[in-house]
């Protein structure tokens, strides 16, 4: 081909210049496909267009009008190129390699093509004056630094899916390197200077010269962090779809009318991190885990959004005829379709739905990070006649804990909600995926202390937790959990090691304790605890309601390995774990137009308002609060977490023995039976001088079970089992036993539907009928009903925990732990406890701990006792219950029966609480306030700053808490604050049994209204003569009650004593009650009694039954029975109706709650429920006549002379 020759005669130009180039740049429409990649992986991206050099460098820039108008002159005397066309088809990849990189670029393989376009390259040297040289087209899709490395093996397979570009060159553009200076940075971009058409040959000259990429600025080295978006956000996308004619993916360009919009009930939105291959080749040994994960009942969503996503897995995965069917619309078509575009980065997020939509690329600066932001055409609200769409916004935030990832985790999230805010301020909102943010408070304590991260950046974590909730945006997982609405994995294992949770890990989705790969990943530094990465976000109270949430992808398996299919790496493992080193997570939510019912009932609002009311900066270290715990003793060693399992397995092992000497219906006894720890060890805030409580749950009546029980227990003494006693109350039969050194209640409820269907029937709501239960079996269900709701529902069990053991230690040293004496117990902290971390849950996020306990003492130390009841309103969402005026405390429970769990509370018991709380509430908001000086000396119990408080005190030498002194009510004007334990003497040794036993209860004096005057000496004289008769009444009660008090062998008195005449006392600490001698013998019979008469056999071992009729002979007498004992209402009707009877001269004895036992005349006794006077009739003693003062009807003893039923001696 040849020139004009006219630049034969003309002198050559120079082509050194780094600053101009001639090259071929592609149409515009086909920018995005290779941009999408160059923004990522070329360092040339923005300065340069994609391109196809022809000569670079070019000529100096004073020379190019020169240079433009000699290429022009030679190609328009060319006539191959006069006649000629350039086609290019960009369809191969190949590698430059050089000393420092590799460049990875597509180029035309054809050679008729690329010869052309190289004939065209030498004409335009021609023309410069310059010789021609080696060439190779080629257009750059980006760098990688070690050709072996995976990420250079990615980015080969990358520019390899890139559909072929082609095009016909028409015209040759000249560029020239404008430099500029961005805050004392230098950067430069390369501009159209001019273009030479290839059909007339004219030079068009822009000036000034042409932006290539308008709208986007260059940055500079500081800019990866700064709080923009890129101009890309405008470009909206459609979602492919899979057509069955073509069998190919199409994209989805249905318009959407507004009749055709119906928006659905309810929606699923579920999202899961499936982990990146990051080995090149890939491995494909995950990939059918995965899928089953995906397709797994539990994942099944309306719209689905999956974190990591690569080329390889989006191809394996859209390959499913079932993904197909239950996702038709996908964000990303296959990469390996020919028409389809390969995905941008490594990981990607990738969207599939059963509603189409369109989507938004919203890019953040820092590279490879932004969100897929989807509008659906069916899912939304109508405002009027306005149909206003749902909007979803993907999440995965850069991951890492260290400065810079939790400031880089900062702009992306703002970024996010800004868009969201500016673009979309009316719709509602959905954000989900992997948020990367790290929960567990022992990670950061951890990297705090290594210095791996400022404090600064410690508070950044938790402002991204506030950012969120000031957004408007509630975490599903959060209210699900908080409404029991959560369907999480089974944690029923009752051992509930201390050690095993951290506050903030709560639902977590990233575990490496039990998921191996997530343990591959962070190994073995302070990362290596549960976080809860992955959530599911909405915005729009009035569209969405949360109905469930779950977890899924938490079952390990075994891929199927065709080695044919799998590359050679494949092959090396065979067994797997875990598909993804995340859980996924599932919400269920429900749509509505309309404003749904708040969870919580607008009248219960001011009740249960919470504002978190952080303490002093001197008490906002957890370490230091656990360090306290620590010193104290209060949270149990590993050893004694290990010696209490050890103790309740050895428990399960005796009552569930199943031997071949066993009875076939003991038999079938192991099979139905129920051991469920409750209390404080099964809520895990049990400390080591707690006892164990345990429920067994069974098909069979009590009497068998205890029956049974005992004579296992008793079996099993060689095995360090020990039955101390066994307790006869009104709320039913418990045994106490000490296994292994642990002191454990024994108690049974009988159920066999509760047996047969544990721990599922639990899941049910109040209302199912399976609760259809007599009262006392419902009673003693209530505890295990309790603590499932409790451990289901807290937001943070491990916070819980924590911050219990405080309040507990707490109400010790203030001496305000007994419920039985009217003050806290544990089920009283658990409520109150659990309320402020709910609210404070819901209205503002996590919180720590200590900022759980300052809230907690603020919120009831300004509580109104008198006027207001504590209770969950998440639970009691409309509540129903009636307080009355006797009850001065009402924290009520959850389960029926008995809902106020306070009811031994009385008014001088709740003063006392309430100062407490004020008192420890005004020294937690004190400036450097300590935890050490919050919970007092450590060998200290407290109890002798009582002895200090009071100027006199009522003195009660007896072991008995059964009856009150009620002077509250004698005396109004007085306040009596009792200490909730035995004192006894300093010198009195304990271990001394010869000595006779004397221990005290003391009973501190105060007026009640401190700032009322003093009192007068008559009003003393007075006051004092009403003290000692209630005291002479109380000790008349006490020493009457034949069944607690024997004259014989034991003595009681009440005084009043100056704080002087005290002496030295300390708290008495011994275990009391134990079990007595001779009861086993009696037991034994009785036992053998009821296993006889419970054994169904068709033939008598004769031998038995001559054992048993000696023993028979051995028994002493006991009292017969004459049928049913009739009941107090029997015997009303009979003496008021029989007209051989005087009703006028028979007597009611009944117990009042405060004044003990009390008599009235039957005729006088009211059966009306609506009289004022009317008194239930279980509290009737004893029916007595006047005339002869014989009790002819007592309930204690169950002896009726009136019908002669019930008790009679023979």
């Amino acid at each position: 081909m040849a020139g004009t020759g006219s630049s034969a005669t003309e002198p050559p130009l120079s082509c050194g210049s780094h600053d101009t180039a001639i090259c071929v740049v592609p149409p515009r429409s086909l920018w995005g496909t290779v941009d999408r990649l160059r923004s990522l992986y070329d360092k040339a991206y923005e300065k340069w267009p994609p391109h196809i050099n022809l000569v670079y460098p070019f000529v100096k820039v004073d020379s190019l009008e020169q240079a433009s108008a000699r290429i022009s002159s030679c190609l328009a005397a060319s006539n191959e190129i006069r006649n000629g066309t350039f086609p290019v088809s960009l369809n191969a990849v190949g590698v430059f390699s050089h000393r420092h990189d590799n460049t990875v670029f597509v180029h035309d393989n054809d050679a008729s093509r690329t010869s052309r376009l190289e004939s065209l390259r030498n004409l335009v040297l021609e023309a410069l004056g310059q010789r021609g040289s080696a060439y190779r087209m080629h257009l750059t899709i980006g760098q990688s630094e070690d050709i072996s490395s995976a990420p250079h093996g990615f980015l080969l397979q990358k520019a390899s899916l890139i559909p072929a570009l082609n095009w016909d060159v028409q015209e040759l553009c000249l560029l020239v390197r404008e430099r500029t200076h961005i805050d004392g940075n230098s950067s430069s971009r390369m501009k159209v200077w001019a273009t030479i058409s290839l059909k007339d040959f004219s030079v068009h000259r822009m000036s000034p010269t042409a932006e290539l990429y308008e709208g986007i600025r260059l940055k500079a080295p500081s800019d990866e962090l700064q709080e923009c978006i890129t101009g890309n956000s405008d470009r909206t996308w459609p979602p492919f779809y899979y057509s069955a004619g073509a069998q190919a993916w199409k994209p989805h360009h249905t318009t959407v009318t507004e009749e055709e919009r119906d928006t659905p009930e309810n929606v699923r939105i579920a999202s899961y991190n499936v982990l990146a291959e990051f080995e090149y080749p890939p491995s494909h040994l995950r990939y059918p885990l995965l899928l089953k994960n995906i397709l797994d009942e539990a994942a099944v969503a309306d719209v689905l959004v999956l974190q990591e996503v690569t080329d390889d897995f989006l191809i394996y995965l859209l390959q499913d005829g079932a993904i197909r069917r239950e996702y038709p619309f996908v964000s990303h078509g296959p990469p390996d379709q020919e028409d389809i575009d390969p995905l941008p980065s490594h990981l990607n997020v990738v969207v599939l739905s059963k509603w189409s939509f369109s989507w938004k690329w919203i890019s953040f600066r820092r590279k490879h990070k932004g969100s897929v932001v989807l509008q659906f055409d069916h899912l939304g609200k109508r405002v009027d006649d306005t149909f206003v769409p749902v909007i979803l916004a993907t999440v995965h935030l850069t991951c890492g804990l260290t400065d810079g990832s939790v400031a880089a985790k900062k702009i992306e999230l703002q970024n996010i909600i800004k868009y969201l805010t500016e673009a979309y301020p009316h719709n509602p909102w959905i954000l989900a995926g992997d948020f990367n943010i790290t929960t567990s408070t022992y990670t950061i304590g951890a990297a705090l202390q290594k210095k791996a991260i400022s404090s600064q950046t410690a508070k950044y974590l938790a402002n991204l937790e506030t950012m969120l909730t000031e957004s408007g945006l509630s975490d599903t997982w959060m209210i699900a959990r908080l409404e029991n609405l959560a369907l999480m994995p089974s944690d029923d294992d009752h051992h509930l090691n201390l050690s095993d949770a951290f506050e903030g890990e709560e639902g977590a989705t990233f575990n490496p304790v039990v998921n191996e790969l997530a343990a591959a990943i962070v190994g073995s530094g302070f990362n290596n605890r549960p976080q809860r990465y992955d959530r599911i976000l909405v915005k729009s109270a009035e569209t969405f309601s949360i109905s469930g949430f779950n977890m899924f992808g938490q079952h390990a398996g075994i891929a199927d390995e065709n080695p044919q299919e799998y590359s050679s790496s494949d092959q090396k493992i065979v067994h797997l774990g875990f598909a993804s080193d995340h859980w996924g997570v599932r919400c269920s939510l429900k749509v509505s137009s309309e404003r749904p019912q708040p969870s919580i009932e607008e009248t219960t609002k001011p009740t249960v308002a919470m504002q978190l009311t952080p303490g002093p900066e001197s008490l906002a270290k957890p370490s230091e609060l656990r360090k306290c715990l620590a010193d104290r003793n209060i949270i149990p060693s590993e050893i004694d977490m290990e010696t209490r399992e050890q103790a309740l397995q050895l428990l399960e092992d005796v009552l569930l023995e199943d031997g071949s000497e066993a009875t076939m219906y003991q038999n079938r006894l192991g099979q139905r039976f129920v051991i469920v720890p409750v209390g404080s060890y099964g809520l895990g805030v049990w400390t080591t001088s707690s006892d164990i409580d345990c429920l067994c749950i069974g098909p069979i009546s009590t009497k068998t079970f205890f029956a049974l029980a005992r004579q296992r227990l008793r079996k099993a003494s060689s095995r360090d089992v020990k039955l101390l006693r066994q307790v006869n109350a009104n709320s039913g039969t418990m045994l106490e036993l000490e296994v292994l050194g642990i002191k454990m209640d024994l108690q049974y409820c009988p159920s066999a539907l509760i047996a047969e269907t544990w721990p599922q029937a639990m899941k049910l709501p109040p209302s199912s009928p399976v609760f259809t239960l007599p009262t006392q079996t419902l009673a003693k269900l209530k505890p295990v009903r309790d603590l499932y709701y409790l451990r289901h529902t807290l937001p943070d069990l491990a916070a819980f925990r924590f911050a219990f053991h405080v309040i507990k230690a707490w109400a010790k040293q203030s001496g305000i732990y007994s419920a039985r004496f009217g003050y806290l117990g544990g089920i009283h902290i658990s409520i109150l406890l659990s309320r402020v971390c709910k609210l404070l849950a819901k209205d503002g996020g996590s919180a720590s701990v200590p900022s759980i306990i300052t809230t907690f003492f603020h919120q009831y130390a300004n509580f109104d006792w008198k006027n207001q009841m504590v209770f969950d309103p998440f639970f009691h969402k409309r509540l129903r219950y009636v307080r009355t005026s006797r009850e001065p405390l009402a924290i009520l429970g959850f389960h029926s029966p008995a809902l106020n769990t306070a009811h031994t509370a009385s008014l001088p018991s709740v003063r006392t609480i309430s100062e407490e709380l004020q008192r420890a509430n005004q020294l937690l908001s004190t400036e450097g306030a300590q935890w050490s000086d919050f919970l007092g000396e450590k060998t200290s119990d407290g109890s002798a700053a009582f002895l200090k408080s009071f100027r006199s005190y009522i003195k009660i030498d007896v072991q008995f808490w059964g009856v009150s002194l009620d002077l509250h009510r004698r005396l109004p004007t007085i306040h009596a604050r009792i200490w909730p334990a035995r004192f006894v003497n300093v010198d009195q040794e304990s271990s001394d049994e010869d000595k006779e036993y004397q221990g005290y209860y003391l009973v501190g004096l105060d007026q009640n209204d401190a700032s009322s005057p003093a009192m007068s000496k008559e009003d003393l004289r007075i006051a004092f003569g009403s003290l000692q008769t209630a005291l002479h009444k109380f000790e008349t009660q006490l020493r009457s009650d034949e069944k607690y008090f024997d004259s014989k062998t034991s003595w009681m008195s009440a005084s009043v004593v100056n704080q002087s005449q005290i002496g030295d006392l300390k708290l008495d600490h011994r275990e009391w009650g134990e079990y007595t001698l001779g009861d086993d013998e009696e037991e034994d019979d009785e036992d053998e009694e009821i296993l006889d008469a419970t054994e169904d056999y068709s033939e008598a071992d004769s031998s038995t039954s001559r054992k048993k009729k000696a023993i028979e002979k051995e028994l002493p007498a006991r009292p017969a029975y004459s049928g049913k004992f009739r009941s107090s209402a029997d015997v009303i009707n009979r003496i008021r109706w029989d007209p051989n009877m005087d009703s006028s001269d028979y007597i009611v004895g009944y117990e009042d709650r405060f004044l003990g036992i009390m008599e009235r005349e039957l005729d006088q006794w009211k059966a009306e429920q609506t009289d004022e006077e009317f008194i239930p009739q279980h509290r009737i003693m004893f029916f007595k006549r006047k005339s002869d003062a014989v009790v002819v009807w007592d309930r204690q003893s169950r002896r009726d002379h009136i019908f002669g039923s019930g008790v009679r001696d023979e």
